[in-house]
């Protein structure tokens, strides 16, 4: 029997959550936790076997995201103006893609969630009722799952991608230490310990990162498949 759509909280007005009738999945997981990667892969294997894809994820708001990443660029944001940017950024994206795409059958791929975005207020302080308030807006997934992968190993593939560490994702906002790969460790740790604390609210499945990316996409496909096939 087919699973119906609910939100977390309110919802969006004039959406009936019956009229949901694809499949939302969400991958989360820090950069270099071959989240993206991941993805392109599910949704090669997922439109070969006929099952038209969306994909959205954060920064992709027509609307905002150019704002938002010049705002970043310039470091100088407070931690409720940066959180409210990205919800903003988020519930374009739900307005004007994951709802439709959900409503023509489609299976909606998210490049993170509004987990990420949760983790990384809580990490900064913000209170965590008021995130879950303003998240309420959010359908929730068919399936999460959280790529896990530690700091230690996290620091080498980002600085063998990009060859150094993201401001951002290394927490230096926040004041953690003046050494940016200290800094990272301790940001990495402090993230992973709040998607924990989500994990035991939302429970997303937590998946071994730590692996080659064939293991770990063929965990990932296993496992859609049975949401998928749960009509």
């Amino acid at each position: 029997m087919k699973t119906a759509h609910r939100f977390y909280g309110h919802g969006i007005p004039r959406v009936k959550p019956e009229d949901l009738g694809g499949k939302l999945i969400a991958i989360e997981g820090a950069d270099g936790s071959g989240r993206s990667t991941q993805i392109a892969e599910l949704v090669n294997w997922l439109e070969t076997s006929g099952r038209p894809t969306a994909q959205v994820g954060l920064k992709r708001s027509s609307l905002v995201s150019e704002e938002l990443e010049k705002a970043q660029h310039g470091n100088v944001l407070s931690r409720t103006t940066l959180s409210l940017f990205y919800a903003t950024d988020f519930a374009d994206q739900l307005e004007n893609i994951i709802l439709p795409a959900l409503k023509a059958g489609f299976i909606v791929l998210a490049d993170r969630y509004i987990y990420t975005l949760m983790a990384r207020d809580m990490v900064r302080g913000m209170d965590e009722k008021w995130l879950k308030n303003l998240y309420g807006i959010a359908p929730v997934p068919d399936a999460v799952f959280y790529l896990s992968v530690e700091p230690e190993e996290l620091v080498q593939r980002n600085l063998s991608k990009n060859a150094t560490l993201d401001y951002w994702e290394s927490g230096m906002d926040i004041g953690l230490s003046r050494d940016v790969f200290d800094s990272f460790l301790k940001y990495q740790s402090a993230m992973g310990e709040a998607f924990r604390q989500l994990q035991k609210t939302y429970r997303f499945e937590i998946i071994d990162a730590n692996r080659p990316v064939n293991s770990v996409n063929k965990e990932l496909r296993k496992k859609i498949s049975a949401v998928i096939d749960a009509e």
